[in-house]
C-alpha cells in the first residue's frame, strides 16, 4: 500500500512552526473564559481528550508492525504532551499567565542551547532568553514558588516533547506517531482530571463543544504542524522559534481580551522577534 501523502510537507517548516504558535496562543486566550469553570485538571483533561479523539478520527494511524522502539517513542511523546498541558494549567492557577509562559519557554530554549555549535547560534539563544526574561518581569512582588516549580516542570515536559517528536517523526509516516502519542496523553491525563471535568460537563454539556474547538486550536492543528516541521528543521531552530510564544500571547491577549501592552513588553517582543528572525536567516540546512 502506498504511503499517504502529507500536504504539509510542501509548506516551509518555519511557516508551520509560526502558524502553530499563533494557533496555540489565540486558542489559550479563548479558553481563558472557560478555565475557571472547569479547573486546571478539568481543562487539561477536556483539551487532551477531545484533541486525541478528533486527531484519531482524522488520521486513523497505522500502527500495525510498529517496533518496540517506535512504541517507546510514542509513549515518551505522549508523556511530554500530557505533562506540558497539565502542569502549565496548574502553574497558571497559581502565578500570572505571562510569568508561567516565560518559565515554560525555558524548555525549548534549553534544547536550542544544547544543540548550539556556533557562536552566532548562542547569540540568538541569549537574545531570545533576554526577551523572555524581560517579559517575565512582574511588578506584583514575589512569585509563588510552587507555581514557578509547576511551570518549570511544564518546561521539562516541553523539552521532552521536542526531542521525542523529532525522533519519532523520523521513524513513522505522516502524523501517525503524533496521533498515537495524543491517545497516550489522554489515557494518562483524562482520568486524573475527571474529578473536575465530569461535574462541569454534567452541569453544562456545551463545554464539550467549546473544548472540542479549543482542542482543534491548541492541540490538533499546532501539534500536527510542529510534528511535521520537526522532521525538517533542527530542534535548535525549533527551540528559538518557540520563543515567539510570549510575543504572540501578548498580541492575542490584546486582540481577544483587550489587554494593553507597555513599553517593556513591546521591547521584549522586539528582542524575541529579532532572535527568531535571526536564527532562521543564519541557520544551516540539516
Amino acid at each position: 500500500m502506498e504511503p499517504r501523502a502529507n500536504p504539509l510537507d510542501r509548506v516551509p517548516a518555519t511557516a508551520l512552526v509560526i502558524t502553530a504558535i499563533f494557533s496555540v496562543q489565540f486558542g489559550n486566550a479563548i479558553v481563558g473564559s472557560l478555565f475557571d469553570r472547569v479547573g486546571p485538571f478539568g481543562a487539561a483533561a477536556l483539551r487532551l481528550g477531545c484533541g486525541a479523539l478528533i486527531l484519531a478520527l482524522l488520521v486513523r494511524p497505522r500502527v500495525a508492525g510498529w517496533s518496540r522502539r517506535t512504541w517507546l517513542g510514542a509513549l515518551l511523546l505522549g508523556l511530554g504532551l500530557g505533562g506540558m498541558n497539565l502542569f502549565i494549567y496548574l502553574a497558571i492557577d497559581r502565578i500570572p499567565l505571562g510569568v508561567a509562559v516565560t518559565i515554560e519557554l525555558m524548555g525549548p530554549l534549553a534544547v536550542a542551547a544544547a544543540g548550539s555549535r556556533r557562536p552566532v547560534d548562542g547569540a540568538w539563544v541569549l537574545l531570545a532568553a533576554t526577551g523572555i526574561a524581560l517579559l517575565g518581569v512582574h511588578a506584583g512582588g514575589a512569585i509563588d514558588i510552587v507555581g514557578a516549580l509547576l511551570a518549570a516542570t511544564a518546561a521539562a515536559c516541553w523539552a521532552l516533547y521536542i526531542l521525542a517528536s523529532a525522533r519519532l517523526g523520523a521513524r513513522v509516516h505522516g502524523v501517525d506517531g503524533l496521533s498515537a502519542a495524543m491517545v497516550v496523553a489522554a489515557v494518562v491525563i483524562v482520568p486524573v482530571g475527571l474529578f473536575q471535568a465530569a461535574p462541569a460537563v454534567s452541569g453544562d454539556p456545551a463545554l464539550l463543544a467549546a473544548f472540542a474547538g479549543v482542542a482543534v486550536l491548541t492541540s490538533v492543528i499546532p501539534y500536527a504542524l510542529e510534528f511535521t516541521a520537526l522532521k525538517r528543521i533542527s530542534t535548535r531552530v525549533f527551540g528559538v522559534l518557540s520563543s515567539l510564544g510570549p510575543a504572540v500571547a501578548a498580541f492575542a491577549g490584546f486582540v481577544v481580551l483587550g489587554q494593553s501592552l507597555d513599553a517593556r513588553q513591546l521591547g521584549a517582543i522586539a528582542l524575541v522577534v529579532a532572535a527568531s528572525a535571526g536564527v532562521v536567516a543564519t541557520s544551516r540546512r540539516r
